[in-house]
């Protein structure tokens, strides 16, 4: 049975290392992962017929580009808007489905405090999508965060200290950060953070970010994405057995 990750420019993933150690200590011999490295999606129809393949992983930047080409979404993919797993159905039709949220969940859960009512997610695409529904759920508001304004977006220069103070919970879903460029962080003014601020980083290669020292250099609590990672990973590894 065969298994992938669809992205670009993908080498560094977490995705193809976690599932073959998986295979391995699992003794799952009839089991491969492999990376679809892909600079569009022009051929992945191609892709989908790829023999035995049964499960799919999606990362940037093609969580919301690959929905159009599914069979089926769940509703919870439907209502997130982007798709990070994909399922090879027996009947030969494909559903997407969106397990980032629950990673993320699982990850912030035990980071969250009383005080902690508003978060700013900084970054507008798919894995941000995953984060806000998954703060919803948990009854946390949320305000997206980009360079670029727009209706229900603020940008960085907007972030005065009166809305930093509002929002304690700072999640970063854009890759600012990422190996090997680890000396950039999202334009934030650190200092306005406190002790009772959490900043969460999705990135995890560095463990510890720029975001994340910043966030600690001011007494915040920090936490990066390689439990979410894990905590996807094996929901998608659930859909793909069932």
């Amino acid at each position: 049975m065969r298994f992938g990750l669809l992205g670009k420019d993908i080498d560094y993933s977490f995705s193809r290392a976690y599932f073959a150690e998986k295979f391995h200590k699992e003794k799952l011999h009839h089991c491969s992962y492999e990376n679809f490295d892909l600079a569009d999606l022009t051929n992945f129809k191609t892709v989908l017929q790829t023999p035995h393949l049964k499960g799919m992983n999606v990362t940037i930047p093609y969580k919301e580009e690959v929905m159009p080409f599914l069979d089926n979404l769940d509703e919870v993919s439907k209502a997130i808007g982007a798709v990070n797993t994909i399922v090879f159905n027996k009947d030969g039709t494909t559903t997407g489905y969106n397990t980032d949220y629950i990673g993320f969940q699982k990850s912030i859960a035990p980071m969250i405090t009383a005080e902690i009512k508003a978060a700013l997610v900084l970054g507008t695409g798919g894995a941000s999508k995953a984060v806000v529904y998954a703060l919803h759920k948990m009854g946390i508001d949320t305000q997206y965060v980009s360079r670029k304004k727009g209706g229900d977006t603020l940008t960085y220069e907007a972030l005065s200290e009166k809305v930093m103070e509002k929002h304690k919970l700072i999640v970063n879903c854009t890759p600012l950060g990422t190996h090997p460029n680890i000396l950039q962080k999202p334009n934030l003014n650190y200092d306005q953070l406190t002790s009772a601020h959490v900043l969460f980083d999705l990135i995890y290669n560095p463990t510890e970010t720029a975001f994340m020292k910043a966030g600690k250099k001011a007494g915040a609590k920090v936490g990066n994405g390689e439990n979410m990672l894990v905590g996807q990973a094996e929901a998608s590894w659930r859909l793909w057995n069932v």
